[in-house]
This record gives structure tokens, sequence and C-alpha cells, in this order.
């Protein structure tokens, strides 16, 4: 059975199958804050996305991680490894973009996770 959570104008936010959540991508509401805070700020919806699914950050399986400026990677990871667990560290992808909508926007966050 297909489940879809968090209805949009043009996609679901959340859609749920066997267990499984396909999350769509998440970026900060505050694109004035540095890499490091854009990406805390993305992680905190993240949780508040995993929990009102009923999972959380550590049945994270999958993650892309789009950032616009390559050069910041190292202040992504630092904030990334402070939100997760690093026995719960999903693979990973980071890829460089040129674009995520406004030049102010760092980074945008993809998931795949097991419910819990």
């Amino acid at each position: 059975m297909i489940q879809r959570h968090r209805k949009h104008r043009i996609m679901h936010g959340v859609v749920e199958h066997n267990g499984v959540l396909y999350v769509g991508g998440h970026a900060a509401s505050d694109i004035d804050l540095d890499m490091k805070g854009q990406t805390r700020q993305t992680c905190e919806k993240l949780d508040a996305v995993l929990a009102e699914c009923g999972s959380d950050r550590s049945h994270i399986l999958s993650a892309r991680i789009y950032l616009t400026d390559m050069s910041a990677k190292e202040a992504m990871n630092e904030a990334w490894l402070e939100w997760i667990g690093e026995d719960d560290l999903p693979s990973r992808a980071t890829i460089g973009v040129a674009d995520l909508g406004d030049p102010r926007r760092l980074i945008e966050i993809v998931i795949i996770a097991a419910k819990a």
C-alpha cells in the first residue's frame, strides 16, 4: 500500500511504501544563514517530518545532499555530524549544483528512511 503525506501543489512531501519513507527535498527557511546554519535548520525540518511519519534520524537509509558551494562542504559536514550519530550514518551523496532557486539557498537534502 502506498500512503502519501504532506500534500503540496506539485508533490507530496513524503511517499510511504512497505515501511520506507521517500522524503522530498528540504531546505532551510532562513536562507540568510551560512552553510552550517542552513544545514542545521534543514536537519531540524527533517526531524519533524520523520517524527510525523513514525520514524527518526537513526532510521535514515540514504541521503542526497545538494550544495551550491562545494567549498563549504566541510561546514555542512560539521553540522551533519553534530546532528546524526556516527553509528547511524546513512549512505550519502553530496552533489554540487549551480542553483537551488535563490542564490542565498546553499543546501537541499533528500532522504529515504525506514519507519521506526
